[in-house]
C-alpha cells in the first residue's frame, strides 16, 4: 500500500475524529489529542504509544479510537488500490469496485475531503446502476448496508446505533445493581459491553452527553 496515500487519507480521518495528526517522523505518523502526544500510527496500521500518554481512561479511550480508525483506514485504502474501476452507464469520476454480490455493489470514490463510499443496485443487464445510497466517509455504514442490501446479512441480525447504546446502558445498569450473578453471566454481560465498545468506541462519550442533556432538562423544568 502506497504509505503517502495511506498517510494522507488516515489524516483526514484523524482530523474528523478531533484528533491531532503530525508531521511524519521515522516513517510513522504521530497523533495528539487535546493538546498532547497520544501515539503514533505506522503505515501497516500499527498503532504504539506510551504508557504515560494514555495513564487516563478517557486517554486510553482516545488510543482505542484512534486504533481502530487506523485499522479501517489501513482496510479500505488497501482495497482502493486493488480495486478495479467501476463501469456503469452515466457514472462519471472516479468510482472502485469494494465489493460486488447478488446485485449490489459497494464503491469507493476519492475526494478532495477522503474516500467516499456508495451502494447501489445494478440494473437487469448490469450495465447501469439504481438506488444510490451515499454514506460520505462512513466506511462502516456503507459495509453494513452492502451486507443486508445484498442478502448476505439479515436486517433483523443487526441493532442501530441507538440500540445498542440503550443494550450498553441496560448491561451497566445490571453490573452495578448487586443482582445475584454467576460468574459466566457476569462475564457474558462484560463480553457485550466490549463488543459494543469496540464497534462504537465513543458510545461512553454519547452516554455522557444523554445523561448530561436529560439532567440540564430536568433542572429546566424545576426552575419554570
Amino acid at each position: 500500500m502506497n504509505r503517502e496515500q495511506f498517510f494522507q487519507e488516515l489524516r483526514t480521518a484523524l482530523h474528523r475524529e478531533g484528533f491531532t495528526p503530525q508531521l511524519e517522523q521515522d516513517e510513522s505518523l504521530p497523533v495528539e489529542w487535546n493538546g498532547l502526544p497520544l501515539c503514533r500510527i505506522t503505515e501497516g496500521g500499527g498503532v504504539r504509544y506510551w504508557q504515560e500518554d494514555v495513564a487516563t481512561p478517557e486517554r486510553e479511550r482516545a488510543c482505542e479510537r484512534a486504533t481502530n480508525l487506523a485499522r479501517m483506514v489501513q482496510e479500505y485504502m488497501t482495497l482502493m488500490e486493488q480495486a478495479p474501476p467501476l463501469n456503469a452507464q452515466g457514472l462519471l469520476g472516479d468510482f472502485r469496485v469494494l465489493a460486488d454480490f447478488n446485485g449490489t455493489v459497494l464503491a469507493g470514490h476519492p475526494t478532495k475531503f477522503g474516500v467516499h463510499f456508495v451502494t447501489w443496485d445494478w440494473n437487469f443487464d448490469r450495465t447501469g446502476l439504481n438506488y444510490g445510497h451515499y454514506f460520505q466517509e462512513n466506511y462502516s455504514g456503507a459495509k453494513q448496508d452492502f451486507a443486508t442490501r445484498s442478502g448476505l446479512i439479515s436486517k433483523q441480525q443487526i441493532f442501530n446505533a441507538a440500540q445498542l447504546t440503550e443494550i450498553y446502558r441496560c448491561c451497566a445498569d445490571t453490573l452495578d445493581a448487586g443482582f445475584d450473578l454467576t460468574y459466566k453471566q457476569e462475564q457474558c454481560i462484560k463480553g457485550v459491553q466490549e463488543q459494543i465498545l469496540s464497534g462504537m468506541p465513543n458510545i461512553l462519550d454519547h452516554i455522557n452527553e444523554q445523561e448530561q442533556h436529560a439532567t440540564n432538562s430536568q433542572s429546566q423544568e424545576l426552575t419554570m
